[in-house]
Formats: structure tokens, sequence, C-alpha cells
């Protein structure tokens, strides 16, 4: 073995101490939404059951100290009463990204499913939610738009984020050994020409991050992955190529929710209603707003769970201005589940 392949493994096993903590603290935070009249166990001491591991190169009570300085860091970082915001995807992913240009003061939380996301901040294990919408080379994500419909959350803010990505791959790998690339099938079809062209093949992924950190921490042979600038850094992998979709302009909307209304003047609401199965129906309710000279800036229509379709509706404007109030009582009247989903401010970042 060579002193690089040492060196090498070394990094490897630093990078994945670091993440450990990191992923040791975030759990430590939904323990104490979980159980916030118990101390969460931070442990101040090496467990006893532990011991057993220790293979004697370093004396036991360093790795004591260790512990009592990871259990101290932990208490301090639980006394700052810090709020959380839920994603969907490992840490890199867009959605985290977005939550960053939101609000940086925020510890951004992982979550696998969008489900466990609304969940968790329906029970306040979190404060706020961070989910894609709709991107405008792909569509509206169905999946979080039906969560939508079926949540009593509200949206306190929005993201309009330029997705640019990275080919990534293990640090020193030879851009002309890649064959394959993972990432999820959305950005893998971003990059579609991009991949064909350099004969690079796709593999789908559950997440764009998740991608990331597998290749960094498994190394699949002559593999590489599509991810983010953000994921690059955090898994430390090489960025072989930058902004490497197929469309210069490709956007992904985010929209953030809370438990509570958003307090503060807006620029923006959302609404969703449905319509009786009439012809012009739908036709009334969008000559209101032309009426009173109301921008809109989306419209969409995606099926319930009973069958039906449910509309999302976009407009400028704060739902205190005395034309957007008119507006929404008029709309209410002639149609049905009818919901003011939020007003808020839209923040961009290209």
């Amino acid at each position: 073995m060579k002193s690089d392949d040492l060196r090498q493994k070394l990094g490897k096993i630093d990078y994945q101490l670091i993440k450990l903590l990191d992923e040791r603290l975030e759990l430590l935070l939904k323990w104490q939404r979980l159980q916030p009249d118990q101390p969460a166990p931070t442990q101040s001491a090496l467990p006893d059951s532990f011991h057993r591991l220790v293979q004697g190169i370093l004396d036991q009570d360093f790795y004591h100290r260790i512990y009592q300085e990871i259990a101290g860091e932990s208490e301090k970082l639980l006394s700052k009463d810090y709020r959380l915001i839920a994603f969907q995807g490992e840490h890199g992913a867009y959605s985290e990204m977005a939550a960053r240009v939101w609000n940086d003061s925020l510890i951004p939380i992982p979550c696998a499913e969008f489900t466990e996301i609304f969940e968790g901040v329906e029970k306040g294990i979190y404060d706020f939610a961070v989910v894609p919408v709709e991107n405008n080379t792909g569509g509206i994500v169905n999946q979080v738009n039906q969560l939508i419909l079926n949540s009593n959350l509200y949206v306190v803010g929005a993201v309009e984020l330029g997705i640019h990505h990275c080919l990534l791959a293990p640090r020193g790998t030879d851009y002309r050994e890649l064959h394959a690339v993972y990432s999820h099938t959305q950005a893998l079809e971003q990059c579609r020409q991009f991949l064909a062209r350099n004969k690079l093949q796709p593999i789908p992924f559950y997440d764009t991050a998740g991608a990331a950190r597998m290749v960094a921490e498994e190394e699949p042979p002559s593999a590489g992955a599509i991810a983010s600038k953000l994921a690059a850094e955090l898994y430390n992998l090489q960025i072989i190529k930058e902004n490497i979709e197929d469309f210069p302009h490709n956007i992904t909307r985010f929209l953030i929710f809370s438990r509570e209304a958003n307090p503060e003047k807006g620029e923006k609401c959302s609404i969703t209603f449905s319509t009786a199965h009439k012809a012009g129906t739908l036709f009334r309710v969008l000559e209101v707003f032309a009426r009173q000279g109301i921008n809109l800036t989306r419209i969409e229509s995606v099926p319930d769970l009973q069958g039906h379709f449910a509309f999302f509706l976009d407009f400028e404007g704060d739902r205190d201005a005395p034309k957007v109030q008119q507006v929404l009582e008029e709309a209410q009247k002639i149609t049905t589940r009818f919901r003011l989903l939020g007003c808020y401010k839209e923040k961009r970042q290209n």
C-alpha cells in the first residue's frame, strides 16, 4: 500500500467522523422536540457496553474525555433553542440550498420522505419545511402538491432557485475513466444531452445529494454523481465540470411551510380551491382577479384523493390590501374547499 493510499483512507475516516458527529447532534435536536420533558441523552461518559470495542491502542480515559467534550458541546447546542427546517434528501440537496437562501440562521434537517416533513412540522418536531413544488423544465411535483392539499400548514415564504448541476467524482479521479453517473431521475433528464455527448451511462438514484454521498463513501468504480456544488463541498468530492444542465435557465420553485401563518406583510398569496363540474366555473374565478387587475403568477390543477381536481393559484399582492380582500371574498363564494395557504415574500437566487 502506498502512502498516498493511506493518506486518502485517513481523510475518508476523518470525513466520516465529522459527518457522524453532525448526524448525532441532529438526532439530539429531534429528541429534544419529541421528548421536551425529558433530558436528551447527551452522555458525558463512554457507555459501559462500549468498553469491549476499545482496542487498547489508546487509554480508555482518552475515549471518556472525547465523550465528555461531545456531551458538553451537545448541551450547549440544545440550550440555544435553534429553529429547525426540514427538507427531503441528504445534506447538499437543492432543497437545503433553498432553505439557506430563505433563512441561513435555521438548522436544516434531512428527511427521507416528503410525508415525514409535513408530519414533522405538524407535530412540532420542525419549525419549518421547505419543499419543491414546480420546475420550469420538469413541471410540478405531484406528490408534494397532493400533500399540500391535505395539510393544514401555512405557506410563509418561497424561493426561486437556479438549479446548476455539477459532475462530481472522488478526488484524484481521471474524468476520462468515468463511464457511469448516479443521480435523481429528474437531474439525469435535465443533463441528458451532456451525458450523451460524453457517453456516460445514467443510473437513477433516490436523491442528487444522496448520490454524491454514496459516491464519496463507496467509490463505485468508474462512476461519478450529478449533484450541487454544495454537495461537492460537503462530501469532499472533485468537481469535474459545473453547469452541465442542458438548459441554462433551470429554475425550481420552493415553498416554506409552518404551523402558524406569516404575521408579516407579504407580496404574494397562494390559494387552493375546487370548482363545480360545470363549464365556465374556472373562468369565473379567473375573471374575479382580472377585474381587479391582480396579476396571477401560477395556476395548476392537481388531482385530490377523492379523484377530483383542485387548483393552486398564486397571485401578487398582500392579503390586507382592500382589493385582495375583495377578490378572496368573491372567489370563496364561487368555489369549494377554498383555502388561503398564505401570504409571503419570495426570494430568488440564480
